[in-house]
């Protein structure tokens, strides 16, 4: 008998370990034969921890599991949800990108091969960088950390860079309230990622590279490191990659948590020992980069699908999707959310369906009165808008951004009000300093808000002539983005500026 358990951080801290020892003791006391593995998530969190079950026909699940249903599950005698690929939650998504989260062992090579692991290093071993650089292009893949700039066309600038040394960063500094997809492949498929990461040597001719997470993930920042070891012993990494001749090495640097760090050119800074602060650009990170060599600055859900798409070629990713949004997105669905979790699919499903269909709606039961789509500093959308389709220019088009496809979800109890306030109070903790509009510009909207809320309407064309200043003037996203969740709530939601509602509460 096999059993999978998730050793994810959301599993963990639902009682996943409490789940495990059980188990353990349980066997050892009633001398069964079972192995116990540990997995990712297969990201249905309000199901951790989630148990699986396999006695030769597949696996079956039980969730959420507490130690008291380990003796009757072992026994066969408790209720299970059914066969685990039946759930329709899971049934129902397109997983390229976390086909194997969740399913194998992350530090074990063997099952990681079993499930089509290294076959797409393999086929681009025997390519050359130009035809690797191509087939990316093809494959219509963009940055999965919220601009959506094409991969391929960010790697082909950095191949046709002359310079000694090249790198390759991975962006693993996951900030975004309600974000946790790069989490999940770290811990739970981490031999993707570095996959990933040295075709996009083989690319460029980089040959070392970086993952920079945030001191916030420690287990992602263990079995990583563990990973980078085992995949140097298993010639993955090193001086012949795989007995091609070919050589490409990476290590784990650990960030301090700031927010804008997230930033590719603070993230620099931070990765060679400086102060995480915003660079100006150009020169773009892709010709004067880490250590100002030119670097490829790729998030964790765009390099760890680049697997897949050599795997399985670029036409077969480039099938998914809609108009210029290709492929699959990990959609995160967090907040007042009945199920929330990891939804994989591919571009083009409406809003609401995600919100009403596959979160379930809300946890309190209550209406849904808004969502925010694309972490902090994302735009508000409503239910009259749960029509727009999940793309990069349909968002666009309805003044709002995909980011890192963080969902979170509000009820109508929710003070819309007071979450654009906290926007720019964001903003103005976490601002580097660097840059006007971003650094003054937040203190004032903190204050401008009050205003409003207290009654002084007058301040409203000063609060939409700001956030114009900060979208317009800032030196990066953190400044630039903060407008959008202050001007979509106040255009929304305009009676909760108002101190009648106060008064009515």
């Amino acid at each position: 008998m096999k059993i999978y358990l998730s050793l994810d951080s959301a599993a963990k801290a639902l009682g996943a370990e409490d789940v495990a020892r059980a188990i353990r003791d349980q066997a050892e006391a009633q001398g069964l034969d079972l192995q116990l593995i540990r997995t990712g998530t297969r990201g249905m969190i309000w199901l951790e921890p989630l148990v699986e079950v396999d006695r030769g026909e597949g696996r079956i699940a039980y969730g959420p599991v507490t130690p008291e249903d380990v003796p009757a599950i072992l026994d066969g005698s408790a209720p299970s949800l059914g066969p685990t690929e039946e759930i329709d939650y899971l049934k129902r998504q397109t997983r390229l990108t976390f086909a194997r989260c969740g399913v194998i062992d992350p530090l074990s090579v063997a099952d990681y091969e079993a499930h089509g692991g290294l076959t797409g290093l393999r086929r681009a071993l025997d390519m050359s960088a130009e035809a690797i650089v191509e087939e990316t292009k093809q494959s219509g893949l963009r940055g999965r950390g919220g601009a959506g700039f094409p991969t391929g066309i960010k790697w082909d600038t950095v191949r046709q860079a002359e310079a000694s040394q090249k790198y390759i960063v991975c962006n693993a500094d996951e900030g975004d309230s309600g974000t946790f997809a790069d989490r999940m492949i770290m811990e739970g498929d981490p031999l993707s990622l570095i996959e990933g990461m040295v075709i996009a040597g083989l690319a460029t001719h980089a040959t070392k590279g970086f993952v920079y997470i945030r001191s916030e993930y420690p287990d992602a920042i263990r079995i990583m490191d563990r990973a980078i070891r085992i995949a140097r012993e298993n010639a993955i990494l090193g001086l012949d990659v795989l007995g091609s001749g070919k050589s490409f090495d990476m290590e784990v640097r650990v960030g301090a948590g700031a927010y804008v760090c997230g930033e590719e050119t603070s993230l620099l800074n931070s990765l060679e020992g400086k102060r995480g602060v915003v660079r100006a650009k150009p020169p773009l990170p892709a010709l004067e980069g880490a250590f100002g060599k030119p670097t490829v600055v790729n998030n964790v859900l765009s390099l760890a699908t680049i697997p897949v798409i050599f795997e399985k070629g670029a036409q077969h990713y480039a099938d998914f999707g809609l108009g210029r949004s290709r492929g699959t997105m990990p959609i995160q669905i967090a907040g007042n959310a009945k199920h929330g979790g990891l939804f994989e699919t591919a571009f083009g499903l409406p809003l609401g369906e995600l919100v009403n269909d596959f979160a379930g709606g809300t946890a309190s039961g209550r209406p849904v009165k808004a969502v925010q789509v694309g972490g902090p500093l994302g735009a508000y959308f409503a239910p009259d808008q749960f029509d727009t389709p999940f793309g990069y220019e349909e968002f666009d088009q309805a003044g709002g951004l995909i980011g890192h496809a963080g969902i979170t979800i509000f009820d109508d109890t929710a003070d819309m009000g007071q979450m654009a306030r906290f926007a720019m109070e964001f903003c103005a903790v976490e601002s580097c300093g660097k840059c006007t509009p971003c650094r003054i510009g937040a203190i004032r909207g903190v204050e401008t808000i009050d205003r409003i809320t207290a009654g002084d309407a007058s301040a409203i064309p000063l609060l939409t002539d700001l956030c114009d200043t900060m979208k317009d003037g800032s030196l990066c996203a953190l400044g630039g983005f903060t407008p959008y969740p202050v001007m979509s709530a106040l255009r929304l939601f305009p009676e909760d500026f108002t101190p009648a509602k106060e008064a009515a509460e």
